[in-house]
C-alpha cells in the first residue's frame, strides 16, 4: 500500500529505517507519529477484542513448546520399553507406563490449552487432527497396558504419540496452526461432536 492508501505507511517506514540505522531520536519521533495516527485511525473492533489474558496465555504456551516436550517424553518411554524387553521387563515397563502417564497429562493440557486459545474443539485442521489422533492412540495404548501389562501397550502409546507429533511438526511448517479449515460441518457444535468422534474412530 502507498502512503495515500495507508496512513501508517510513513511512520512505520521511518521506524524501520531508524531502527536499521540505530537512530534512536528519529525512531522515537516516528513512534510518536505512529501513536497519533493510531488515535486518528483506530483498528477495527475485531483486532481490539483479543482478551489480554488469553494473549499472554498463548505467548507462554508457545514459549513452553509442550508438544516438543511430549515428543521427547514419548521417545524416552520408547527407549525404556526397549531396554525393559531386554533386561528387566516388569520394572522398566512400569517406569515407562508412569512416564507415558506424565506425557499424556502434558499432551492433554496442551490440547485443552489449544481449545481455550482458539475457542474451537480439538480438530480444526490437519495439524490439530494429528495431535488429537496421537492423543487418542496414547490413551488406547495406556488402557491396553493397564489391562495386560506386557509392554505392548507402552510401545504402542510411545510410537504413536511420537510419530503423530512428528507429523504435526511438519504440518506446522505451513504457517498458522490455529487456522480453522472450511469444512462442510464448519460449526463449533459439529466440530465438537461429529468431527471429533470420526477422528477418534480413525
Amino acid at each position: 500500500l502507498t502512503e495515500e492508501e495507508n496512513p501508517f505507511y510513513r511512520p512505520m517506514a521511518m521506524m524501520l529505517y531508524a531502527y536499521g540505522m540505530g537512530d534512536i531520536e528519529t525512531f522515537n519521533h516516528a513512534l510518536v507519529d505512529y501513536q497519533s495516527t493510531l488515535k486518528k485511525f483506530p483498528p477495527p473492533a475485531a483486532f481490539t477484542q483479543i482478551h489480554p489474558v488469553k494473549l499472554k496465555y498463548e505467548l507462554r504456551f508457545n514459549h513452553l513448546a509442550p508438544f516438543y516436550t511430549c515428543s521427547l517424553l514419548y521417545v524416552l518411554a520408547f527407549l525404556i520399553c526397549c531396554f525393559g524387553m531386554l533386561f528387566a521387563p516388569i520394572q522398566l515397563n512400569r517406569i515407562a507406563f508412569y512416564l507415558l502417564l506424565l506425557a499424556l497429562a502434558f499432551h492433554t493440557w496442551a490440547l485443552v490449552s489449544r481449545i481455550y486459545i482458539s475457542g474451537y474443539p480439538p480438530v480444526t485442521n490437519l495439524y490439530s487432527s494429528a495431535i488429537f489422533i496421537g492423543w487418542g492412540c496414547v490413551v488406547i495404548g495406556i488402557i491396553i497396558e493397564s489391562i495386560f501389562r506386557l509392554g505392548v501397550g507402552n510401545l504402542l502409546a510411545a510410537i504413536a504419540g511420537f510419530l503423530t507429533l512428528l507429523i504435526a511438526h511438519f504440518l506446522s511448517l505451513d504457517g498458522d496452526t490455529m487456522e480453522v479449515m472450511q469444512a462442510v460441518l464448519d460449526t463449533k457444535f459439529w466440530l465438537a461432536t461429529h468431527v471429533t468422534t470420526v477422528t477418534l474412530g480413525y
